[in-house]
């Protein structure tokens, strides 16, 4: 059972951001629009492997230069210009239909804080464009952490920051290995499975899970009461 947390930590790329215009950006340069999804993967295969080995690079410097590879590799044709503009893309998504929603009644029940494995800069404008900036107090990024999500140094690192006790920290994520790795470090997590997904079987379950936001935070306000 979820008790209602004190401080809910709010993962960024897809959970916040719907990365679907990504798959028009990559057809605009020629490419398909789904090797939109494997560039992603593929940014965070990277990032984990660097964070396997004790580094932690940025994920810019990730998504940049494997960016640069994989349009190559698909005969994009310049492939330096349409890197700019892809991040480009990448770095103006706007919100899910159910986050300004979900944000503002997610309010209503604890401080809210993100935790990226992004740059805050982009999440500083992802919210502020949506106009739900305000509703968090703070933007963390494992840019200031040890290592990337899902290493346990980097939710000790929102854990010691903020001075709260994990348990009464709940992380909200769309990734399974995010949820994962917050539940060993000791944190309450929520799945939001907008898709109906199947959760894998080798992770840690989610506390809560919820199809979106808003119904996330109808749970929540149910707990609390």
């Amino acid at each position: 059972m979820v008790t209602s947390p004190d401080l809910i930590v709010f993962d960024v790329n897809e959970t916040l951001s719907d990365m679907a215009p990504l798959g028009e950006a990559f057809a605009q340069e020629g490419a398909p629009a789904g090797l939109a999804a494997t560039w992603f993967a593929g940014i965070l295969r990277d990032g984990f492997a660097v964070t396997a080995a004790g580094g932690n690079a940025a994920f810019a410097e990730i998504a940049q230069d494997s960016l640069h590879r994989l349009l190559s590799a698909h005969g994009v044709t310049a492939p330096g210009e349409s890197v700019e503009r892809i991040m480009g893309t990448l770095k103006s998504l706007n919100v899910h239909p159910d986050v300004v929603p979900g944000v503002e009644a997610l309010r209503q029940v604890a401080e809210l804080v993100t935790l990226t494995n992004g740059a805050t800069q982009v999440a500083e404008s992802l919210l502020s464009s949506a106009g739900v900036r305000e509703h968090f107090s703070e933007l963390l990024s494992v840019e200031d952490a040890p290592a990337w999500k899902p290493a346990r140094s980097s939710y000790d690192y929102a854990v010691t920051h903020r001075g709260t006790d994990p348990q009464k920290m709940l992380l909200i994520a769309v990734h399974p290995w995010d949820i994962h790795g917050a539940h060993q470090a000791g944190l309450r997590t929520a799945w939001i499975n907008r898709t109906g997904a199947r959760y894998p079987v080798y992770f840690a379950r989610p506390d809560l899970e919820a199809a979106d936001l808003p119904a996330l935070a109808a749970q929540l306000t149910s707990v609390g009461g």
